[in-house]
């Protein structure tokens, strides 16, 4: 059975909306030669930025795979997968913000990070768990859901912000 894992609501809305409140008022400030030029600037760079936060992770009896899209790869980033019977160990490496994250192992050395900005993160590491036959409980958002949760907030606010300031 294929089961699917989405990036995790907060962390696109934070993304999202962070760009919103940054990018928002230009448009309006900018120019009257750059006018059309920014609204349409603003239009693709929101559409960038809605398709690079659209990865997604599929799991089923036999692999675990990563899927990006075609704009994310364009920046870089790669499709994986792994056969479950190919990882042999799961490393946990620090970051410098006291958190950790973590890499798939495969029996050639290759390293595959284990997304950890998934929607039902602990059904994801249950099935990590049951395939791999390894001991991974210590794995969870690589930041506390607040951090997200206060960004896209704060982004809201000042997005309410410029808007007020607009049209006053």
């Amino acid at each position: 059975m294929i089961e699917k894992f989405k990036t995790l609501f907060f962390v696109k809305s934070s993304l999202i909306s962070l760009y919103l409140a940054l990018t928002f008022p230009i448009p309006f400030i900018s120019n009257e030669k750059l006018k059309i030029f920014s609204i349409i600037t603003f239009v693709f760079g929101f559409f960038l930025i809605i398709n690079i936060t659209n990865d997604y992770v599929n799991t089923c009896d036999k692999k675990i795979s990563y899927k990006t899209s075609f704009i994310s790869k364009i920046f870089g980033k790669k499709d994986w997968e792994i056969f479950w019977k190919d990882i042999k160990l799961i490393k946990s490496l620090p970051t410098s913000q006291g958190s950790n994250v973590y890499y798939f192992i495969s029996n050639k050395n290759e390293s595959f990070l284990v997304p950890q900005r998934v929607e039902n993160l602990e059904r994801f590491v249950s099935i990590i768990e049951e395939k791999t036959k390894l001991d991974i409980d210590e794995i969870s958002y690589i930041s506390p859901l607040w951090t997200y949760k206060l960004l896209t907030y704060l982004s809201i606010l000042m997005i309410i912000g410029e808007i007020i300031a607009f049209t006053i």
